[in-house]
């Protein structure tokens, strides 16, 4: 198997940047299905029912985080072979400052519902459980560097990549549900991982033959829509290599429409995309505070609608909370700051969360 991405793909002229650009609106694509999902469970808890964006809900499922897993590998290959301070530097460090201080921040504002029922020990064991036991969403950036980590060190020691695959997949067919998240979702989602670092080359050679013949990408991604959608609504979408399956099929889906949707049009998806990481760090704010003002005024008369009006707060909240305190001393919330870095001093520099 090949790893990694040609060298020739990545060269700074415009030319060669146009044919990845789609990896931004891919990226946006998977955060806003993200937060689509907990902004409809936060609105369907509340209203005890289910409305039409359920089923938009339920459709994504299978390759949701398969592709963000996917695109998150798509480049390793550049820097996998780095010296292992400045490597754990980029692909640790980074994502576990942002892990601690946003389970920090998030848990803050929880606190003062929780300690009626749990008083403040039991408050303060539930904060140190997080450190094993990711907090809501957050698992994402705490799962993250384990996979990095892991690639490289069987990088390292020259395991055929194939094994590693075979592995992986094995782990996500195999039925793990141990309770404890950094296992089971590693179980789950490595193999998506790995897959986008293994076969890189592959996955770009794939959204340019659908911006070359989008006929018959669009003929492929109906196919592929109808399969999932009755797989799914029957309930088979989470059986045993049919979910294997369905996120590959799902995730190579993102990666042609994503290269299909460079236009005009989608632009803001694409600036999604680019600040994914912002919008996954803080889009509970916005969940939260839209979902409470539209129980209070009794806005949740169409669930769907509600649901819809949410995921937009969600994404927006984010988006205007890293646009308010990036120029201000605020601005570590979504930008490391040279005192969090390991890697060999450079100048005086913020390195962004995306």
């Amino acid at each position: 198997m090949r790893t990694g991405l040609a060298r020739a793909t990545f060269k700074t002229d415009a030319a060669a940047r146009e044919r990845v650009a789609w990896v931004d609106y891919a990226k946006g694509f998977c955060i806003v299905l993200v937060v689509m999902l907990h902004a409809t469970l936060a609105v369907e808890q509340a209203a005890g029912g289910e409305g039409w964006l359920h089923h938009a809900v339920a459709f994504a499922q299978p390759f949701r985080m398969p592709a963000f897993f996917l695109i998150a590998g798509l480049f390793l290959a550049q820097v996998v072979d780095r010296d292992w301070r400045t490597y754990l530097d980029r692909k640790v460090v980074h994502f576990l400052y942002f892990y601690l201080l946003w389970t920090a921040v998030q848990f803050a504002l929880m606190a003062p519902a929780l300690v009626p029922g749990h008083g403040a020990a039991g408050v303060a064991w539930l904060y140190l459980k997080t450190f094993w036991q990711p907090l809501g969403p957050l698992w994402f950036i705490y799962l993250l560097p384990v996979f990095f980590v892991v690639t490289k060190l069987a990088h390292g020691r020259r395991i055929p990549a194939l094994a590693i695959w075979l592995a992986a997949a094995a782990l996500e067919i195999a039925p793990i549900h141990t309770g404890w998240t950094m296992v089971d979702e590693f179980a789950g989602r490595f193999v998506y991982f790995y897959t986008g670092y293994i076969v890189a080359t592959r996955i770009v050679d794939l959204a340019a033959r659908a911006q070359a013949q989008p006929e018959a990408a669009l003929a492929g991604l109906a196919t592929w829509g109808v399969v999932n959608g009755i797989l799914v609504f029957n309930g088979l979408g989470g059986l045993p290599l049919v979910s294997l399956m369905l996120g590959l099929a799902g995730a190579a889906a993102v990666v042609a429409v994503s290269a299909l949707a460079q236009s005009r049009l989608f632009e803001p998806l694409r600036y999604c995309g680019e600040h994914s990481i912002v919008i996954y760090l803080a889009f509970v704010l916005g969940v939260a505070a839209s979902r409470a003002v539209l129980m209070k005024y009794g806005w949740i008369g169409d669930i769907g609608t509600a649901s819809a009006i949410v995921t937009l707060a969600g994404v927006l909240g984010a988006l205007m909370l890293y646009w308010t305190v990036r120029y201000t001393p605020l601005r570590f919330l979504f930008e490391r700051p040279q005192a969090f870095r390991i890697a060999p001093k450079k100048p005086l520099k913020l390195q962004p969360a995306r």
